[in-house]
């Protein structure tokens, strides 16, 4: 199983890939029959599962089309903060705002 902390992400990607075409072959479908179910081309699932190559919308139809999109659900979720510097990084990204535009107004 690839780790991936220290893979490339064309790594990533490949092993994504590999993954999704388990999940189809687990489900005895065809490259075809998934693409159809996903509403994309043939060669989408190919270029997918032979290179790791699709678009984002296109990967996330086919993991739809497998059952398998509640395992999007905590991809990319904020995680747990462990340590003050983190936590104050954390609370600063999510307070910054764009100045309103009567202060910028004011503004010589």
């Amino acid at each position: 199983m690839l780790d991936f902390a220290f893979a490339s992400y064309q790594e990533v990607c490949a092993e994504l890939g590999q993954r999704l075409k388990r999940q189809r072959l687990a489900q005895a479908l065809t490259q075809k029959d998934l693409a159809e179910r996903a509403g994309v081309a043939p060669g989408t699932v190919k270029n997918l599962e032979g290179k790791g190559v699709s678009s984002l919308e296109s990967t996330i139809r086919i993991v739809m089309a497998l059952g398998l999109v509640d395992e999007l659900a905590q991809l990319f979720e904020l995680k747990a903060v462990q340590s003050i510097a983190q936590m104050e990084r954390a609370q600063l990204a999510e307070r910054k705002r764009a100045p309103s535009r009567a202060k910028q107004a004011s503004k010589p």
